[in-house]
């Protein structure tokens, strides 16, 4: 530790960096996944997202999870926030990216262990996932909200975002 304390049998589990997608169509719903997580065991809403491959930028990387998961592309792009999934003991930080007016421009490519389906959400249906925790995941929530608390404080015309 900085201090100098040494931590005995402590483990960083080292995962490559991640990347989340809120993708606003062009008719302004948010693209939000339902899909099966094993580690809870649970069917859970979540937003586009995936890990960043070896060689690849973040922003390749959300691009390609997006139009892998659900067939959309194209729009403007940011990048939205940074969040570390878990600080203490991963090494990793997940990039969250803003896309608005995306389009579908083809059909989905998810790999062999997603069972993704596709839901095309109203900013008052994603928070009404948020508050009854449908949307369950940190990573998630934290941007959805960011994003919901921005879109309340400026409007969505007038959004910094």
């Amino acid at each position: 530790m900085p201090s100098g304390t040494e931590i005995d049998d402590f483990y960083v589990l080292e995962y490559p960096d991640w990347v989340n997608v809120i993708a606003i169509t062009e008719d302004d719903k948010i693209i939000i996944e339902q899909q099966y997580r094993h580690g809870i065991q649970q069917v859970n809403f979540e937003i586009p997202a995936g890990g960043i491959e070896s060689g690849e930028s973040p922003i390749e990387a959300a691009k390609r999870e997006l139009l892998e998961e659900t067939g959309y592309s194209g729009g403007e792009w940011q990048e939205f926030m940074l969040s570390a999934p878990n600080p203490n003991s991963m090494n990793n930080i997940c990039h969250t990216f803003l896309a608005k007016g995306v389009r579908k421009t083809s059909t989905p490519h998810p790999e062999k262990t997603e069972d993704i389906k596709i839901h095309l959400c109203t900013i008052e249906q994603v928070t009404e996932l948020l508050a009854n925790s449908s949307i369950i995941e940190g990573i998630m929530q934290a941007p959805l909200y960011k994003y919901i608390n921005n879109i309340k404080k400026y409007g969505i015309q007038n959004s910094p975002f």
